[in-house]
């Protein structure tokens, strides 16, 4: 049975009637519509049109001034979009309606050079083509409110109330206290494909995490944004908000958003990470894919940290690092070594970025950076040991627009991701800076309304 044949077999026995087709724009925004399924089935083939707009304007919906790639120039045409028929999921609360991603490709057939999900592939095919299979998963922090999207806007985001009061890091009481809610996301998520290896509390007023399980890095990243864009579906269901920010409040820790990685062999059956005899656990290549992680974090912290906001976070004594740094089982590290157990768990977790990641970018810099770190067998800095905090000579940006000079100035990252996505990207971020210079901040109204 082929493909085709498989997915018109389980329409038929499942009773699909409607079809949701959705692709990620540049700050990993699902971006969808929902179709007939005679539409779909005429666009199985040859794709079809998407406004390209989805790339010309930002996370609140207004148009770039200083776009490339779309704009009032080209009068904002369709992109090609088209089905990747492997994405088929089935959203268990709306079981008539099947669900596939899409990748968004120009007028001339090429991938479309803002898709971010077109960049994490043509990243994984170079991998693929050196013999390894790159394994992927992340970590999500959320916080959960009681509230709507009505009452967010009434409130203007201010004096919300949390799910559960109080800082209750890994509570069972809570868990219990919100048994409906944290079944129906761990079941919910089962069912849509998305398998959730562990889900808790974290430390602050109804605060969770979700460990997302490791597999192919393309299907990791469709997992990571797929589940932020369930999970409001979920909470919203239960009368609750949830936002991924990097930081929500000032007195309150950040929300990570880790990343975990390795590079097993084309059958996936060896991870060529895992060296149980060497004292950080890290074969050769491991080392190498490391080192490149570390070397280009602070050239590529703009596409790991998309935000204003992301940079929030990167204060002393959020739990968020601060330096390009590597340690062995250490927290405080942009990247923690994994040894695990056996030979199959050794991994490196890249902690730099947060829940506001694009993830399809994110892993596409990540894995990119590796790679590059393999390709020029770099050695590794040396190991830190104790708070890496502490030493800020290898410091990352700790400002967008500091973040985005980095990235302009950076050979390596057009090497790694090529020129015409960096050069939108860089465009994107340097709106989202003077889109952030016009704004006035409640904490500058406090401080000088009436000193100055």
């Amino acid at each position: 049975m082929t493909q085709v044949e498989g997915i018109r077999a389980a329409f038929e026995e499942r009773g699909i009637r409607k079809v949701k087709l959705g692709g990620f724009d540049i700050d990993g925004v699902l971006r969808g519509k929902l179709v007939s399924v005679e539409k779909f089935w005429s666009a199985v083939e040859k794709g079809f049109g998407f406004c390209d707009v989805v790339f010309g304007w930002d996370i609140g919906d207004q148009l770039y001034d200083n776009a490339s790639v779309t704009g009032w120039a080209t009068g904002y045409p369709d992109a090609l979009a088209k089905i990747d028929l492997s994405t088929f999921r089935v959203l268990p609360y709306e079981p008539d309606t099947a669900c596939f991603l899409v990748d968004f490709f120009g007028e001339d057939g090429k991938p479309h050079p803002a898709c971010p999900r077109g960049l994490l592939r043509r990243v994984a095919a170079r991998a693929e083509s050196s013999g390894y299979r790159p394994m992927f998963s992340c970590e999500l922090e959320f916080w959960v409110f009681r509230e709507t999207p009505e009452s967010l806007a009434q409130k203007r985001f201010a004096g919300l109330e949390p799910l559960s009061p109080g800082m209750f890091g890994y509570s069972w009481v809570r868990e219990g206290q919100h048994a409906a809610f944290v079944h129906d996301v761990m079941d919910t998520m089962g069912e849509f494909g998305i398998e959730i290896e562990g889900f808790h509390t974290e430390t602050g007023p109804g605060v969770w995490e979700a460990a997302i399980r490791y597999s192919d890095v393309l299907r990791a990243a469709d997992d990571a944004a797929l589940f932020k864009t369930t999970m409001k579906q979920i909470a919203f269901r239960h009368g609750l908000s949830v936002t991924f920010m990097a930081k929500w409040n000032a007195s309150l820790p950040g929300s990570s958003g880790h990343m975990h990685q390795s590079l097993w062999d084309g059958e996936g059956e060896v991870n060529l990470f895992a060296d149980p005899k060497d004292p950080i656990g890290l074969t050769t290549l491991g080392k190498h894919y490391l080192a490149g992680l570390v070397r280009t974090a602070p050239d590529v912290t703009a596409l790991y940290s998309p935000f204003v906001n992301s940079y929030r976070r990167y204060v002393p004594g959020m739990w968020a690092p601060l330096t390009a740094s590597w340690g062995l089982e250490n927290r405080t590290a942009s990247v923690r070594v994994i040894r695990g157990p056996g030979k199959t768990a050794a991994r490196c977790e890249l902690r730099q970025t947060a829940a506001d990641l694009n993830a399809h970018t994110s892993m596409a810099t990540a894995l990119a950076a590796g790679l590059y770190g393999i390709e020029n067998a770099l050695e590794l800095p040396p190991m830190t040991r104790g708070d890496a905090t502490a030493d800020l000579s290898l410091a990352f940006p700790q400002t967008l627009d500091a973040a985005v000079e980095k990235l302009r100035a950076s050979e390596v990252a057009r090497e790694l991701l090529g020129e015409p996505f960096v050069d939108h990207y860089l465009r994107t971020r340097e709106w989202e800076v003077r889109e952030h210079r016009k704004a006035v901040s409640d904490w500058e109204l406090r401080r000088y309304f009436e000193a100055v």
